[in-house]
């Protein structure tokens, strides 16, 4: 069961970026993803959750609104969209799932991270 994070990158503030967590191993619909993120000097923070099964999608109070977390269950991917990028979003951010038809927020498996660097 492995994860792959990527789509990071430096960018300015105010634009779109979205982000993809590439499944390998498992049948990622059948699980619930977790988006995490953890800036320089912080604790690691909950970003959004997609639901295994019924995939309903889960934010903590911030960033919602800006962020929106998707599948494509084709792919066997999933992604987070980061709308009305702010230099306070610059971390390493990371997808995890957990068990078949776990509950948010999944912390057992682990993709390696992708780089945001919000600047201008």
């Amino acid at each position: 069961l492995q994860l792959q994070a990527s789509g990071g990158g430096l960018v300015e503030p105010g634009v779109s970026l979205r982000l993809s967590c590439a499944a390998s191993g498992f049948d990622s619909e059948l699980y619930a993803i977790g988006w995490f993120r953890q800036a320089p000097g912080k604790e690691r923070e909950r970003v959004a959750c997609i639901s295994s099964s019924s995939s309903i999608p889960i934010y903590p109070d911030a960033p919602k609104g800006r962020f929106t977390i998707s599948r494509d269950n084709a792919k066997n991917t999933v992604y987070l969209q980061m709308d009305n990028i702010e230099p306070e979003d610059t971390a390493v951010y990371y997808c995890a799932t957990d068990r078949p038809m776990g509950s948010c927020w999944p912390s057992r498996y682990w993709g390696q991270g992708t780089l945001v660097t919000v600047s201008s």
